[in-house]
Order: C-alpha cells, then sequence, then structure tokens
C-alpha cells in the first residue's frame, strides 16, 4: 500500500513537472531568447543578438505608455478596493442563508466570457446607451456624457472586469476576523470607527494587498478592455505587446516588452511578500 503511494506521488510530481517545463519555462525562455533576437520581414526573426530592442523600450513613446499603464492600473485598483472593501464588510454582515446567494450573483458574471461582458458595458455608457438615456430622462443631465474612448472609461471597464478579484479574499478575509478582538476593543471603550480602523484593517491588510494585486497585475497587460473603451489615445503595455506581434510583426521587440511586464509583475509580488512578512512579524510580536 506505502509503494503504490508512493509511486502514485512520484508520478504526479513527474508529471507537475513536466507540464510546467512544457507549458511555463520553455515558452518564458523561448520568449526570452526571441526578445534578443533581430527582427526580420520574412522571417520574423533573424538570428543576430542584439540589445536594440532593450533600449527601444526608453524612448520617451513607450515610457509614457508603461506610466500610464501603471497609472490606469492604480487608480482601476484603488477604486476597486474602495468599492470592495465596504462590499465584503456588508456581505459579511448578511445572515447565512443569504451570503451564498450573494457570492453566487458576485460570481455569476464569470460564466459568460469577459469580451462580451466589456462589450455589454461599452453599449451600456455610449452615447446612445442606458446611461445616458436614463440621466437625460431622470433630467439629470441635458447632453449626453462622453465616457466611452476616454480614460475613465478604460477605468470603469478595469472596475467592472475585476471587483469580484478584490471582494472574494476581503470577504474571506474580514470572515475569519476573530470577534474577540472587536469585543476587547469595545469593553475597552473603543467606538466603531475606532475599532475599523485600528483593528480590522490591520488585521485584514495581507488580504487588502493580496486583492489588490490581483487586480493590479493582470490589468496591466490587459488590452483589449483598453481598445475596446479607450481608443488609441489610452494604451497600456499589452496594446503595445499585441500590436507588435499580430500587426507590425515585430516579434523581438514585443518579446522584449513582455519580459519587462513580466520583470514589473515580478517586482510587485516581491514587494506583496515582502510586506506581508513584515506585517506576519508585527502581529506576532504584538
Amino acid at each position: 500500500m506505502n509503494n503504490n503511494y508512493k509511486v502514485f506521488n512520484k508520478i504526479i510530481i513527474i508529471s507537475l513537472i513536466l507540464w510546467l517545463f512544457l507549458f511555463a519555462f520553455l515558452p518564458n525562455l523561448i520568449i526570452i531568447i526571441i526578445s534578443f533576437l533581430t527582427k526580420n520581414d520574412t522571417n520574423l526573426v533573424d538570428i543576430i543578438f542584439t540589445l536594440d530592442n532593450y533600449i527601444k523600450l526608453f524612448n520617451k513613446l513607450y515610457i509614457k505608455v508603461m506610466y500610464n499603464s501603471l497609472n490606469i492600473s492604480i487608480i482601476a485598483t484603488l477604486c476597486c478596493l474602495i468599492i470592495g472593501y465596504p462590499l465584503a464588510f456588508c456581505l459579511t454582515r448578511l445572515s447565512v442563508k443569504l451570503q451564498p446567494l450573494m457570492l453566487f450573483l458576485l460570481i455569476i458574471p464569470f460564466w459568460t466570457n469577459s469580451l462580451i461582458r466589456i462589450y455589454g458595458l461599452k453599449i451600456f455608457l455610449s452615447t446612445n446607451g442606458y446611461l445616458n438615456y436614463f440621466l437625460i430622462w431622470i433630467g439629470l443631465i441635458d447632453k449626453p456624457i462622453h465616457i466611452i474612448y476616454t480614460k475613465e472609461g478604460v477605468i470603469i471597464g478595469l472596475i467592472y472586469i475585476f471587483l469580484p478579484f478584490m471582494v472574494m479574499p476581503l470577504y474571506t478575509s474580514i470572515k475569519k476576523l476573530d470577534k474577540s478582538y472587536l469585543e476587547a476593543a469595545q469593553d475597552l471603550g473603543a467606538n466603531k470607527l475606532k475599532i475599523f480602523f485600528y483593528i480590522i484593517i490591520p488585521l485584514t491588510m495581507p488580504d487588502i494587498i493580496a486583492g489588490c494585486l490581483l487586480v493590479l497585475l493582470p490589468a496591466i497587460g490587459l488590452f483589449y478592455v483598453s481598445d475596446l473603451m479607450g481608443g488609441a489615445k489610452n494604451l497600456l503595455i499589452g496594446n503595445i505587446i499585441k500590436s507588435q506581434f499580430f500587426d507590425l510583426h515585430d516579434w523581438p521587440f514585443g518579446a522584449a516588452t513582455s519580459i519587462v511586464l513580466t520583470i514589473i509583475m515580478g517586482l510587485l509580488l516581491y514587494i506583496y511578500y515582502y510586506t506581508l512578512n513584515l506585517l506576519n512579524n508585527k502581529i506576532h510580536l504584538i
């Protein structure tokens, strides 16, 4: 029995290693190699080593796009946090029977492809869409608001797609809070505002950071949201990578851009784990 169990474990481990090697390590290795090669209009790449693809990223245009990507993604992440934290907090205060239903309603949009949902949001927010029609009907505005093809439109699209990614970890974290801490604070005379800022937020900070990363990291490279909601004036890094591979056929530069994006994501993950360790150390000291 033990021998069969060991053999089964070895098969699982070997299968996972092969899977990671074939579909994670090897593709990324190929992208890294291509990023140091030279563009060829006929064969896509020439086996000529160069650093020009990375040097090209220091062009003002691409620096501006990277800054714009981080700016839009950070704003969208903060908006998701501002909306998601109260929503997650309210979900934990619902009855035990009602919570599963509300979580189901939160998750059910994932049953539809995100691209289709963005098209639906675009129709809803367009100049002749239902939102403008409703606002004009109630007399709040005189003429339609232009939301599509603006920076704000891209941010709304990212919030619409990634809000559940923020709510779910926050909901789990708030639900697992030890109520004895809250009761002790009340016994010591702390009001609800102090309990929220000095106890609830610090205890849920690891999941706040996790939720922010779950939104921020994919938002940086989600090209179709900026294509549909922002137009050509609001590009993200993902748009540059997509255009280099599919439109301009400059695979080496597209690969270099994707490697830089991966490095940025890696740095953000490192900051997350470093911050998480600091928070855990402080909690243990307390």
